[in-house]
């Protein structure tokens, strides 16, 4: 360690490696003491790791700190310590089972449809919460900093936490004392983890059935407005993780009760951010092996004042979660944005329309360029007007590729039917779009060539919603649904249910916000092979869509 006494508090206290009782056990770690140290070695004053007052540190008294033993330190406690608390965590996981299964074994459906009472609520709800806490303090999560009040269930049926960040974030059910859960109805086949939805009598929902969610809403205002006789049901708005840096748009469903709401922060306060999980960086057993390898991670868990919502936000339940949003951005210092997640695709609202942030067509170009395709080689006959359905082999074939990595990666870019196949369309647009050697203007007219039909009466072919949508989702990376209700409003102009090429090209050239949107979208940024594919819309290259509508090329940055 090497530190010894010489760093001393202004207190008298040593602060380095002989600690006052008071102090947390983990402030010597080296780790910590070169974040706070290390810029003191020209002498001065600084805040001591303890947070109990000032280091006066000379240069003398400081080794030389170097930073490129930091990595050495990870990997000797990755291979000594992560292993060991990952097993003891899991072991503890399992010891979760009896206890889960204890509270609703022998009680049927209809009994469980009320909250569970009597011996069942009391030996195994506190058992569930102290193996709880056990599982996360082994993970390393040594304490869990709490601001603020709860509210009681009459005061706040809902809890809604953000930002979603990590799949660590269930820490937050322990000070909430375990309210129940929204979570996916397909978390039930998981192993030790359904057993924990039913022993919380989770609100299940289907991500592919509308009539899933419709029930999921009805339940939701049941229990919201149940008077206290429910516990409080916890939300996560934002529903996906992010990286911390802002707040996705919330999604209404911890809204549509119209009851009070309050907001619960959460933060991972440490030195080094292992936590994250996100659209694209670190997997799984990464995020759980670094934050394992870490000598303690932190947690701060802040209530804030419950939010009564106005006569206006009850009826609108968009309003009512925009509004907890800024309020829960404001508290933490970030910007509430308009990004949200549509299945695994992140998108941003512009104007009436969703567009992703980064096009699924990028990331086809780069594949594409990286095999040594050009796909102005390629010819795309597709034949205007009809569907041509194609498997994976004859995709392969058409763009003459031979890497089966490749051809699987490539042909999943576009959208399969039940049979696994594509429309050649699809293909021979988006390769005219990667291509770069046609205008605006023709490229627009060769996607309303593909995907016009003949009108049912008169001459002519229009484009309706299907083609539409099509072409959207294909160039812009927008779903299906946003782009279907565009187009019913873009129709609303004429006689009838289909767009003219003339109609089709002001507003996909000529309109002030849409226009300047394609243009963006359709010129892709081209890739250097030495440059890394992981760019996220935000990175030099990539516009950026702005919760106003517009869209503006980003600044560089240097890191």
């Amino acid at each position: 360690v090497g530190w010894g006494p010489a760093a001393r508090c202004e207190n008298r206290r040593p602060c380095a490696l002989h600690l006052p009782p008071s102090c947390p056990p983990w402030v010597p770690a080296p780790l910590l003491l070169a974040r706070h140290l290390a810029p003191a070695r020209g002498g001065g004053s600084w805040v001591c790791p303890c947070g109990r007052g000032s280091l006066a540190v000379a240069e003398r008294h400081l080794p030389a700190l170097q930073w490129h033993s930091l990595p050495l330190q990870f990997c000797l406690l990755g291979a000594l310590l992560a292993p060991v608390r990952v097993l003891l965590a899991f072991i503890v996981l399992f010891l979760l089972w009896p206890f889960a299964w204890l509270q609703v074994a022998g009680l049927t459906e209809e009994q469980l449809q009320e909250p569970i009472t009597g011996w069942r609520k009391t030996v195994c709800h506190n058992g569930v919460l102290g193996l709880s806490r056990l599982l996360f303090f082994l993970l390393g999560f040594l304490r869990i900093r709490v601001r603020g009040q709860r509210a009681s269930r009459l005061q706040a049926p809902v809890l809604v936490a953000a930002p979603h960040s990590t799949f660590f974030d269930p820490i937050v059910l322990l000070p909430c004392d375990l309210p129940k859960v929204v979570s996916r109805a397909e978390n039930l086949s998981v192993p030790v983890i359904g057993a924990l939805l039913r022993f919380n009598q989770a609100i299940l929902v289907s991500r592919h059935d509308p009539a899933s969610r419709r029930r999921v809403v009805e339940e939701v205002r049941r229990r919201a407005t149940s008077g206290g006789k429910w516990p409080q049901v916890l939300f996560f708005p934002e529903g996906t993780c992010s990286n911390k840096k802002a707040l996705l748009k919330f999604k209404p469903g911890a809204f549509i009760a119209g009851v009070p709401v309050q907001p619960v922060l959460i933060r991972y306060p440490n030195g080094l951010d292992t936590t994250s999980w996100a659209w694209r960086g670190p997997g799984v057993l990464k995020v759980l092996w670094l934050t394992a390898s870490q000598p303690c991670s932190v947690v701060d868990v802040e209530f804030l004042p419950v939010y009564h919502p106005s006569p206006e936000e009850s009826r609108d339940p968009t309003l009512y979660a925009n509004n907890v949003q800024r309020v829960m951005a404001q508290a933490l210092g970030i910007p509430a944005t308009e990004c949200e997640f549509v299945g695994s695709l992140p998108v941003i609202v512009v104007g009436r329309l969703k567009v992703a942030l980064e096009p699924q067509l990028w990331e086809l170009g780069k594949v594409l360029r990286k095999a040594g395709l050009s796909p102005g080689r390629v010819d795309a006959g597709a034949e205007p007007g009809r569907s041509r359905m194609i498997s994976q082999e004859e995709f392969a074939r058409q763009l003459q590729l031979s890497d089966p990595q490749t051809v699987a990666g490539a042909f999943s870019y576009f959208q399969q039917d039940a049979q696994g196949l594509v429309d050649f369309r699809d293909v021979a647009l988006a390769l005219a779009a990667l291509d770069g050697g046609r205008s605006l203007e023709e490229l627009t007219r060769l996607a309303f060539e593909l995907f016009a039909e003949e009108q049912a009466e008169g001459p002519g072919r229009l484009l309706y919603k299907d083609g539409f949508s099509t072409i959207l989702h294909l160039l812009l990376g927008s779903p299906h649904p946003a782009a279907t209700t565009l187009h019913a409003e873009l129709c609303q102009a004429g006689p009838s249910q289909g767009l003219s090429l003339c109609q089709f090209q002001n507003f996909s050239l000529h309109d002030p916000l849409y226009g300047k949107l394609f243009s963006t979208y359709l010129r892709p940024p081209h890739t250097p092979r030495g440059t890394s594919q992981m760019q996220r819309a935000s990175s030099p290259g990539s516009p950026t869509a702005l919760a106003n509508g517009t869209v503006q090329a980003p600044k560089q940055k240097g890191d």
